[in-house]
């Protein structure tokens, strides 16, 4: 398939001229917090399967039962025009919201389409702070997909999975985690 004549979509933010990765850490309000505790939330989150994201949110004092407030401007800028990786998962999420439109009416449920953000190093979100080490995610405090677009570099040079079709399954499958939300899904499983 010919992705660079489909439609792309306006849901990407591009938040990557704010980004930045700090040595030895990640920032965290007014601290930070080392590679000794994202290793632990990440050994953490794969022995009771919770989203590592939502750990060192809380081992960073930003998981105090609810969202965490973003530090982050608004309106973000979008991806500029040359940009070909931003062009290819504009069209990717794209796809997805045309498909997930349809299977959701077919339900009788409004899809809400989430929003994408690119950014590099850590970021800000309503689950904490992420960063480019943990992968992307989703946030379902925001509804918001975080990817640096970094990690399709990394997948290609050292995971063995190269090309347009995995980078494609990265986005699809943080966007399912988004309607897991929107179902409902997400929370319930949560609450078990």
């Amino acid at each position: 398939m010919k992705w660079e004549d489909q439609r792309q979509s306006e849901n990407v933010e591009d938040r990557r001229s704010g980004g930045g990765g700090m040595p030895g850490g990640i920032r965290m309000g007014g601290g930070g917090i080392g590679i000794g505790t994202i290793i632990i939330a990440f050994l953490a989150a794969w022995i009771f399967g919770i989203n590592p994201a939502t750990i060192i949110g809380a081992l960073g004092g930003m998981g105090g039962g609810g969202p965490a407030v973003t530090s982050q401007q608004s309106p973000a800028p979008k991806p500029a025009a040359n940009d070909k990786a931003a062009a290819f998962v504009q069209t990717v999420l794209a796809s997805t919201e045309d498909v997930w439109r349809a299977q959701m009416k077919g339900a009788g449920v409004q899809y809400r389409d989430p929003k994408l953000v690119l950014f590099r190093g850590y970021i800000q979100s309503a689950c904490g702070t992420g960063q480019s080490a943990m992968g992307p995610f989703y946030c379902p405090g925001d509804s918001k997909i975080y990817i640096d677009l970094n990690f399709f570099e990394t997948m290609r040079t050292k995971l063995g999975s190269p090309g347009d079709f995995a980078y494609a399954y990265v986005v699809a499958h943080e966007v399912a985690h988004h309607v897991q939300n929107q179902l409902g899904i997400t929370g319930k499983v949560d609450a078990m």
